[in-house]
């Protein structure tokens, strides 16, 4: 074999070394490129995920936030209603405050009415002897129907009239003197006591209006609300 042919066998086996060292890269550039599309994709699919999720989870603080709002508001306009509700209920107490003073302007009315406190005070107590309070101003006519309630708690009871003690020392606060006067007032009506001072019987007409008005207020309501 001469110099040529070998110069020619080389080259060619040159020529396949670089054919095959070409396909080899190829292929090598051909898997790092599917390799690098596949980890681009799943980073593309997770970044997806991730911002999915990001925003699923603000929208869902939006959703809680309008819905701790919405309860905020519903709660504050609740007590609005309330607060109105409770303001007309106290109006009309008041108003029928003002009314119990009508009762005490009419001296017979009121004569009447004094006597059947005094009379449903004793028996309340059924004590033998008692301590009567009453407003300055009502002293004498309390003294007038006394005796009276005295016989007609003796018919009722079948028992010994009381000895009543007519306080005459302190007496009930005085009546309101205007609707918006400040202090402690009374609009009528007595308070019995038994002489130690265990058992008393608060009969003034303030007292009743508070426990009618305890116990009807859910009547009041449903009369005034539905």
């Amino acid at each position: 074999m001469n110099d040529a042919d070998v110069s020619k066998q080389i080259q060619q086996m040159v020529r396949f070394i670089r054919q095959e060292a070409e396909e080899k890269a190829n292929e090598i550039s051909v898997s790092a490129e599917e390799e690098f599309n596949i980890e681009k994709l799943q980073l593309f699919e997770a970044e997806k995920k991730k911002i999915k999720q990001d925003y699923e989870r603000k929208l869902k603080q939006v959703d809680i936030r309008k819905k701790i709002d919405y309860s905020t508001q519903l709660n504050a306009s609740r007590i609005k209603v309330l607060q109105a509700q409770d303001d007309i209920v106290t109006a009309l107490k008041d108003a029928t405050t003002k009314e119990l003073l009508r009762v005490s302007q009419d001296n017979n009315l009121y004569k009447k009415l004094l006597k059947g406190l005094i009379l449903q005070s004793f028996l309340r107590l059924k004590e033998p002897a008692v301590l009567l309070r009453c407003r300055e101003v009502d002293l004498s006519l309390v003294e007038s129907v006394l005796e009276e309630a005295k016989r007609e708690y003796a018919d009722k009871a079948k028992l010994k009239a009381p000895a009543v003690t007519l306080d005459k020392r302190v007496y009930l606060p005085p009546p309101p003197t205007s609707a918006g006067s400040l202090g402690l007032s009374c609009s009528g009506g007595v308070v019995v006591a038994s002489l130690d001072g265990k058992i008393v019987c608060e009969n003034t007409l303030d007292a009743r209006l508070d426990i009618v008005f305890k116990q009807k207020l859910p009547q009041i309501r449903r009369g005034l609300f539905g």
